[in-house]
Formats: structure tokens, C-alpha cells, sequence
């Protein structure tokens, strides 16, 4: 049966690094089996200029309709005076929580041929590969109240941190799903010692190891101390399951570790059956947007992750992650990792070794 994934190029450098991974698409359509078309939507500031909003109810609907959505990068600085709710970001936090995907599956992986990339020693970082699963849709993005009131001296920002049993149990299975296929362990990291919501974290994501995933061994540790442990022996890790907003620092933080943002995909997954969301982290770079210069290589592993964990091709996944390697052990590289090959040069050395 065929199968559909929408394409949300964005804005920056999101249309530059997306037409390569549909340039994947095509080739594996050609000589792997693969049998995916793609649509493409506007979202983010495109949508705003053209359409007035972030995110159309169009284009929500066709994201839920399809098979897994790629998605480009979203925001600039000639949107940064929009309204809140009618800025890009906002676009995205809405398109996650109407695709109600909660769980961001974000790997922070070092390939072997750019460990001398990484600010930290190569003894450090080699062999690193890192699963941050972390909460997507709950906790103090999304949490009520919020805004700012008052006047002068008196005016105040409130931004709530809520989470419900329901919400973290919810991500955490996916966690320990997940490291049952790699090495059995987890680690949860939150704020227990100074946060009702850290220490509700805690609690329930115990309750649930202990009730349903006995073999996992699972151990708790402080975000702040987390934060610290990345940089001091990151391969003690390998699934940290987290909330939504110490998973954003935190695996950015990881990200760092690998040489370049250039080089990370992310899943956004939600019920079984559902599509998922998938996006490299590298954000709309407008500095080099329209240059030609972006590293396609993120948003080709984000294509390796749909093919993984929404498509049902984990043995095409491999190969487009073998692809990458293989480019890379050859001297590819972008002007982010050292080198001079331009966008479409980049996928074309991934593309000749698929």
C-alpha cells in the first residue's frame, strides 16, 4: 500500500535541507522497494505570510491524515514581533499537540569519522549514543496559567509546570519500550527536591518501572546534575527519559557533544498507529538561509527515523543511516563540519552510497 509523508519545508534553511531528504524518498522509491509518495503544505512563517497563521486547519488535517510528516525548520527574526500565538514557534506547538504526538525521541550519536568535530576530547565522546526521550506535549510550555499582567514595577510573568500521572506514564513506557531494545537502562532526570511536579516525575516513572518493566534497571538523577554528567562522562547514558523542559536543554546540551546540530535528527511519536513528526534540531539557521551552505544531514536521519518508527522500513532506515556514515568516511562535509560541499553536493555523496 502506498504510503504518504507531508513534507513542511518551513522557513530558513528548512526547504534547502528537506528537498534532500526527498530527493532520498526518490531514490529508494527507484531501486529499494519503497513505495511513499510526498505532499508538501506551507507552515510556520511561510504559512503566516501567505495564509496569516502558523498553522492552517488544512494543514493540520493533512498532517494527521498521512503516514509521517517531515518537517523542515520554522521561525526568523521578520517574525519575532508577531504575537505569541501567532508566531512560527507557535505553529509548532500546535502542530504537535493536535498530532498529540508526546514523546521526542531525540539520539545524540557520534559518527566515528567526526569525533575530532566535538568540543569535548575524542576519549570522551567516541562511541557515544545517547536516546533522549523526552515529554513533548505537557509540563511548562503548555501549562495554565500563563502570560504577563500588570503595569511598570508591578508587572509579572507566570508560566505553570503541570504534569498528570497519566502524562508521564505515557512517555515513560516509551522510554523503557525502547531501551529494552538497547541496553536496559534509563535514567530519568527531573527536579525532585525542589518541584511537586519533579517529585510526582519521579514517583510515577518508578512506579511504572517497577510494576511492568522489572528488567529495565532503572536510576533517577537531578537535571542540574544531569546537565554536569553530559559533559563530564556522557557515555555512562543511554536512554534518558525526561520532561519537556529539561529535555529541551538537555538533549541541546548532548547535541553539542557530537560535532555539530547539523548532524541530529528527532522523532515526535505518539499513540501506536498514529503518524509521528520528524525534524532535524538545527532550527531556520537565517544566517546562511538561501546560500545553499546547510548540512542536509539531519534532516536525511529524520528520514531514517520515519522510515524506522512511522513507515515500517527499519532495514531502509539502516541503509540511509549507513549512507550518511559511509559519506562521511569518505570526506563529505559541509562547511559546518570542516568542510566546503554545498547542500546538494552533501546529498549527493549520501546519495552514492545508497
Amino acid at each position: 500500500m502506498t504510503q504518504t509523508l507531508l513534507l513542511l519545508p518551513g522557513d530558513g534553511i528548512g526547504p534547502e535541507v528537506t528537498a534532500q531528504a526527498a530527493r532520498v524518498v526518490e531514490r529508494l522509491n527507484a531501486v529499494a522497494g519503497l513505495d511513499v509518495t510526498t505532499a508538501t503544505a506551507r507552515f510556520g512563517g511561510a504559512a503566516i505570510d501567505a495564509d496569516g497563521v502558523p498553522l492552517t486547519d488544512a494543514t493540520l488535517a493533512a498532517a494527521k491524515a498521512a503516514d509521517a510528516v517531515l518537517m523542515g525548520a520554522v521561525g526568523g527574526p521578520q517574525w519575532a514581533g508577531q504575537p505569541y500565538d501567532r508566531r512560527p514557534e507557535a505553529g509548532l506547538l500546535a502542530l504537535r499537540a493536535g498530532m498529540n504526538v508526546f514523546a521526542n525521541l531525540r539520539p545524540a550519536r557520534t559518527f566515528a569519522a567526526l569525533v575530532d568535530a566535538s568540543s569535548l576530547k575524542p576519549e570522551i565522546v567516541a562511541g557515544l549514543d545517547i536516546l533522549f526521550v523526552r515529554e513533548l506535549t505537557g509540563g511548562v510550555y503548555f501549562g495554565e496559567p500563563r502570560g504577563v499582567t500588570g503595569t511598570s514595577d508591578a508587572r509579572r510573568g507566570v508560566n505553570t509546570h503541570v504534569y498528570t500521572a497519566a502524562e508521564i506514564r505515557r512517555v515513560a513506557r516509551v522510554a523503557f519500550d525502547l531501551a529494552h531494545g538497547r541496553s536496559g537502562r534509563v535514567c530519568s532526570a527531573d527536579k525532585a527536591n525542589v518541584m511537586e511536579a519533579g517529585l510526582l516525575w519521579r514517583e510515577e516513572v518508578q512506579a511504572l518501572r517497577d510494576a511492568e518493566y522489572p528488567h529495565i534497571a532503572l536510576t533517577h538523577m537531578l537535571a542540574d546534575n544531569t546537565a554536569m554528567q553530559l559533559v563530564k562522562n556522557p557515555r555512562q547514558f543511554d536512554v534518558i527519559l525526561t520532561d519537556n523542559l529539561f529535555g529541551d536543554i538537555l538533549s541541546d546540551e548532548a547535541a553539542m557533544l557530537t560535532g555539530s546540530l547539523g548532524m541530529l535528527p528527532s522523532a515526535a511519536l505518539g499513540q501506536a498507529g498514529t503518524p509521528g513528526l520528524y525534524e532535524p534540531i538545527h532550527g531556520s539557521a537565517p544566517d546562511i538561509a538561501g546560500k545553499g551552505v546547510a548540512n542536509p544531514c539531519a534532516a536525511i536521519l529524520s528520514l531514517a527515523m520515519a522510515l524506522r518508527y512511522s513507515l515500517g522500513r527499519a532495514d531502509l532506515a539502516d541503509r540511509v543511516e549507513a549512507a550518511v556514515a559511509a559519506a562521511l568516511d569518505t570526506g563529505a562535509r559541509t562547511a559546518d563540519l570542516g568542510g566546503t560541499l554545498r547542500t546538494t553536493a552533501m546529498g549527493d555523496a549520501v546519495l552514492a552510497h545508497l
